[in-house]
């Protein structure tokens, strides 16, 4: 690990900054492509005018959300090249599985509209393996990072393990941002959609808060060897807290005038910003766990300052529309058009 001491003043800010912009990207990017995946998982056989419904709803938003993983991996490329090339090294099976699923979800959402309508279920079919494949491949990876990147057997069952918690977690968001935005038959079943896989999501983090402090010694008494574990209990407590409230709004779900429709997603996006925090607690300063920190794979200081110049434009660029496309399309979902 880097002897932080003998760093100057950029060369040690430069790197944090960074890792706190990226951790920024992919939390955007879990939130807000986490719920267009879970939506496309949840795609159901028998009801063309739900798929519809449900298509509609992330119809103006999904292409976009995308764009945040674009931007934790460039930032993982230009400013961390050593962790970008030793994460690749290890993640490279999953990462074309992932990006063979977002592959197919873009043409299957394109097709399904101008297609022949005898075609259209075949698309949404398509749609929804290419969102399965991408969720499964990044649980996965998630699952391998924790794990140090091992080649081992117990490595893989907990990457798989993971694999469907992530995919359970997507498809919760998924189905609380339906509960959100859509009404009648439909919210009902994102209802009920919604608070069977809260509970496998639970299992999942369950597992990982377990499984984090046993393969790595540092992460053990970063929880349990600090005067701070009262307060850092706070994350775990509060999250059941938050499964609990989700759990009996959905248990009831629709109310009258749709009184709360909110709850659900807000929950699943704190959840997810608490499961975020817990895991850049523990990692931190690594990139890579126990083998590269922020320091050791970062870019030359001048690099990193001429990138941050692009960031200050690029990043408030991407929140600005971000935020007006949400605003413009905010309420029910409707029936989406193509002309």
């Amino acid at each position: 690990m880097t002897d932080i001491s003998t760093l100057s003043g950029e060369a040690f800010w430069l790197p944090v900054i960074f890792i706190g912009l990226m951790g920024l990207a992919f939390f955007i990017y879990a939130i807000l492509d986490g719920y267009d995946l879970g939506v496309g998982i949840l795609l159901p056989k028998d009801s063309e005018a739900q798929r519809d419904t449900m298509i509609a709803s992330i119809g103006p938003f999904w292409d976009a959300n995308e764009t945040w993983l674009v931007l934790g991996i460039g930032i993982l490329l230009i400013a961390f090249p050593l962790a970008h090339s030793m994460i690749l090294l290890n993640l490279y099976l999953p990462v074309t599985v992932m990006l063979a699923g977002l592959i197919l979800r873009g043409v299957a959402f394109d097709f399904r509209a101008k297609a022949p309508e005898d075609h259209k279920e075949l698309w949404d079919r398509t749609f929804q393996v290419g969102s399965l494949l991408a969720t499964l491949a990044q649980g996965y990876m998630l699952g391998l990072f924790v794990m140090g990147f091992e080649d081992t057997l117990a490595a893989h069952l907990f990457a798989a393990l993971s694999a469907i918690c992530v995919t359970a977690g997507y498809t919760f968001i998924g189905a609380a941002w339906l509960v959100m935005k859509t009404e009648g038959d439909l919210q009902k079943r994102a209802a009920w959609w919604a608070r069977r896989c809260a509970w496998l999501m639970l299992l999942g983090i369950v597992a990982v808060s377990i499984v984090n402090p046993l393969v790595s010694d540092i992460i053990f008494d970063k929880w349990f060897g600090t005067p701070l574990v009262i307060i850092l209990w706070v994350i775990p407590v509060f999250c059941f807290v938050l499964f609990f409230i989700a759990d009996r709004y959905l248990r009831r779900a629709p109310y009258p005038n749709d009184f709360g429709c909110w709850i659900p997603f807000a929950s699943a996006a704190m959840i997810f910003l608490l499961s975020f925090i817990g895991l850049a607690y523990s990692f931190y300063p690594y990139v890579v766990p126990n083998k590269l920190d922020v320091w050791q794979a970062a870019s030359a200081p001048e690099s990193l300052m001429f990138i941050l110049y692009g960031v200050i434009v690029v990043l408030p660029t991407i929140l600005g529309y971000t935020f007006f496309s949400y605003k413009v399309f905010h309420g029910k979902a409707t029936q989406l058009k193509y002309y």
